[in-house]
């Protein structure tokens, strides 16, 4: 049943500025087998998203770099071909923190079932997965938004942006988005429901929220940090929640990270700055995520997803990301729910 062979892409160099070609290598492995407790499980989708730069950094954080040699973090959605475990069956769709690799054998406590009743196994990793419940936890729990609150979130047609303005709407925010072209700011407005978007490539971002929120953001759900946060400290009111969510414009930076360089505008209006992780709340997730299953099949969420197809097509797809050429929740499809 093992017979084959495993393709994994791994970290060849540690990237010094933005990731390239020669960044990646795939290697080639004989498929595991799995032992007393474990479970096989074959990749269907790879999840690609901008917290992996960091991996590759040099730097102390919450999780240990990458090396050399090492298989590029990452969750997939996957099947179970084979179990040693009463915990999952062959045929068992889950989610699993395997990297980008085609087959694994794992514990399989290390494997979280996906219930395909909640919506398409897909978003087991986008919006009824880490980016969803990141969404979720850092708006209510971090921010708590108020009916009538002025809303800013950056990398607003991002996996994890497009949630957080939807959910703000829904608890009665007035929301503002900025993203990288037309074409998203569109996007966010026309098929979201935000009440404005922002383009930060062509538009002066801290002369808009002047115009559109003349009183003050109220609260801030950043995901790209530098210049953009610093042109929404320029326009906070008193008493603003702000939520660090990603800095995804520092990630190719191996200096020095930049900014936010007018702390000042803290201390005059009072200001809360919390970063947060998405595991802080994981006994909640099942909670989460029936929510917003419920929502999505009610048509009060929405979610897009940006599939490209071919393992092999995974380096470029996520050096893309990281300048913002992919629309929606990143994914790789591996192979087919049916071998």
């Amino acid at each position: 049943m093992t017979d084959g062979t495993n393709r994994a892409w791994t970290m060849a160099v540690r990237p010094e500025a933005e990731p390239s070609a020669e960044t990646f290598a795939m290697t080639e492995t004989a498929i595991p087998t799995a032992k007393h407790g474990e479970v096989l499980v074959r990749t269907l989708y790879m999840s690609l998203d901008p917290y992996m730069r960091g991996r590759m950094r040099v730097a102390k954080t919450y999780a240990a770099s990458l090396q050399p040699g090492d298989v590029i973090t990452g969750e997939v959605i996957a099947v179970v071909e084979q179990s040693e475990s009463p915990i999952h069956k062959v045929g068992d769709t889950v989610r699993a923190n395997i990297g980008w690799q085609e087959w694994a054998a794992i514990p399989a406590h290390e494997a979280t079932p996906v219930n395909p009743d909640l919506g398409p196994v897909s978003t087991g990793v986008g919006i009824l997965g880490m980016p969803g419940m990141t969404a979720f936890f850092g708006l209510n729990a971090v921010l708590m938004p108020k009916t009538g609150d002025t809303l800013v979130v950056s990398a607003a047609s991002g996996a994890v942006g497009a949630i957080v303005g939807q959910l703000g709407k829904l608890q009665g925010c007035f929301v503002i988005g900025t993203a990288g072209s037309n074409e998203k700011c569109r996007y966010i407005v026309d098929e979201l429901g935000f009440d404005a978007a922002i383009n930060y490539k062509t538009q002066d971002i801290s002369a808009e929220l002047a115009r559109l929120a003349p009183d003050g953001v109220n609260i801030f759900f950043d995901n790209v940090g530098g210049a953009v946060s610093d042109a929404v400290f320029e326009n906070l009111t008193l008493h603003t929640r702000i939520a660090i969510c990603g800095q995804i414009s520092q990630y190719n930076d191996e200096e020095t990270a930049q900014g936010p360089r007018n702390l000042m505008m803290l201390t005059r209006n009072r200001a809360t700055v919390q970063g947060f992780l998405v595991y802080d709340y994981e006994l909640d997730h099942d909670m989460a995520k029936a929510r917003m299953s419920n929502w999505i099949k009610e048509g009060k969420l929405k979610y897009k997803e940006d599939v490209v197809d071919g393992f092999e097509n995974a380096p470029e797809a996520f050096i893309g990301l990281l300048t913002g050429k992919n629309f929606g929740k990143l994914l790789v499809k591996v192979s087919e729910e049916i071998a």
